[in-house]
């Protein structure tokens, strides 16, 4: 499932290396769950203005995912990632690792909370913090 129109993906590749894989011989779920908050977290640093960057920090409320084919050693996957609609301090976010087959190997919704780093507490997502990512 490609972003809504009003949204824009963020794209990263990562290869499976040889400690990436499990007792099945693929890629651990573990492995997966890492790369997906890796580029969420990739995506705000490429896009949020630097002062969100210092002021804020997002945590994970919960991770859905779906684990839809294996990615072995050595295979390269991309990694897509966008945003949902704020809603109070939380931001859905969508992302899909698919194999250089074209095939969907990951699709996850995790849930973030947008938390301001001085006081330790969760925030409403600012218009100004989320308008990049609006776009």
């Amino acid at each position: 499932m490609p972003p809504p129109a009003d949204r824009t993906a963020h794209f990263g590749t990562v290869t499976a290396t040889a400690a990436d894989i499990d007792a099945l011989g693929h890629v651990n779920n573990a492995v997966y769950l890492r790369w997906v908050q890796d580029i969420a977290t990739g995506h705000w640093q490429a896009v949020a203005r630097p002062a969100d960057i210092a002021r804020y920090i997002w945590v994970v409320t919960r991770h859905e995912i779906d684990y839809l084919g294996p990615t072995l050693a050595g295979e390269t996957v991309t990694l897509a990632t966008w945003v949902g609609t704020p809603r109070g301090a939380r931001f859905d976010r969508l992302v899909e690792i698919t194999g250089a087959d074209g095939r969907l190997r990951v699709r996850a919704l995790t849930i973030w909370a947008l938390i301001d780093q001085a006081s330790g507490r969760a925030v409403r997502v600012p218009p100004e913090v989320a308008a990049p990512f609006l776009q």
